[in-house]
């Protein structure tokens, strides 16, 4: 007769007990804000160590620890000209964008703001083309067979090579920018909601249907809200993808009140202020997670009385 193998359970510290507890107990846009904001600690404790091992020396006027150090290696990559240190891109943010100009941050802190509509501009016609689409598929086969492979198919277009092509039919504007952001936002969102509209379970539909529902109430009523933690984790990701999609749709249009125009400023002086346009990355990059938190925070306030898996 065969003995069973049990393995030991894990051992678990008072200590990792409450931390778990406390951790479970916040809500998931707590932790996901929580969980963010200690990977951006640890990428700045690996930006500035990777210097401090590889980096040019450092001098007491040029750092606000007042010491000398020199790196025991030299890294390319962790030159002050390739990677300046942290508190000089700071320090950035407070001196003249150009000679005799406004402030950088304030510079910036426009370019984001007009970024960041055409952005939102994007994102609303992305996700409502994006969920007019999944929402269509999912109540016909036919018509999903048929144009799915063309939706898929526009995904393998570069969007450097389509935002000129959209710029010169519609002119330089808010428009051609807000249409190539939407073109990388309708994608994730027509997935992800016609995974979540057939995701209903079939006794639930069959009780829809024993109670002679239309088609219009088992939509709103049954399928859209299973649909909705699918199509806000696409919303999620669209989000960061119109940023991405209005800076590039700055690029060929000429518009250089946005962060894309700021870019291309900031990158013709690289050499002279390698600062400025790292500061414009940091900024970019805070667009994006701004509206990311964003619709983490509306996702939160809808389905808060949810029960999801952790």
């Amino acid at each position: 007769m065969s003995e069973t193998l049990t393995l030991p359970a894990p051992i678990i510290t008072e200590k990792q007990g409450r931390f778990s507890r406390w951790w479970h107990g916040r809500s998931r846009f707590a932790r996901q804000t929580i969980s963010l904001i200690v990977i951006l600690l640890l990428l700045a404790f690996a930006w500035e160590g990777l210097k401090f091992i590889g980096g040019d020396p450092w001098r007491p006027a040029n750092n606000p620890f007042g010491i000398e150090h020199n790196p025991p290696f030299r890294f390319k990559i962790a030159s002050d000209l390739n990677l300046p240190h942290l508190w000089k891109i700071f320090e950035a943010f407070g001196r003249e964008s150009r000679r005799n100009g406004p402030p950088l941050i304030q510079v910036l802190a426009g370019a984001a703001v007009f970024t960041f509509r055409e952005a939102f501009l994007g994102f609303a016609i992305g996700g409502l083309l994006g969920f007019s689409l999944g929402a269509i598929f999912a109540h016909s086969r036919v018509l999903e067979r048929g144009f799915m492979p063309y939706v898929v198919a526009s995904q393998t277009v570069p969007i450097l090579a389509i935002a000129p092509m959209v710029i010169i039919w519609l002119k330089a504007g808010w428009l051609s920018v807000a249409i190539i952001a939407a073109y990388l936002t309708f994608f994730p969102v027509t997935i992800n909601t016609l995974r979540g509209l057939r995701s209903v379970e079939g006794t639930a539909v069959e009780l829809m249907h024993s109670y002679a529902a239309s088609t219009w109430t088992m939509m709103w009523k049954l399928r859209f809200p299973a649909a909705l933690p699918l199509i806000f984790t696409a919303l999620k990701i669209s989000a960061t993808a119109s940023v991405v999609g209005a800076i590039i749709g700055e690029l060929p249009s000429g518009i250089r009140d946005g962060l894309g125009g700021a870019i291309l400023n900031f990158n013709s002086y690289y050499i002279s202020g390698p600062e400025r346009l790292w500061a414009t990355i940091l900024i970019t990059a805070f667009v994006g997670i701004f509206f990311y938190l964003l619709v983490s925070l509306v996702e939160y306030l809808i389905l808060r009385n949810r029960r999801r898996p952790e």
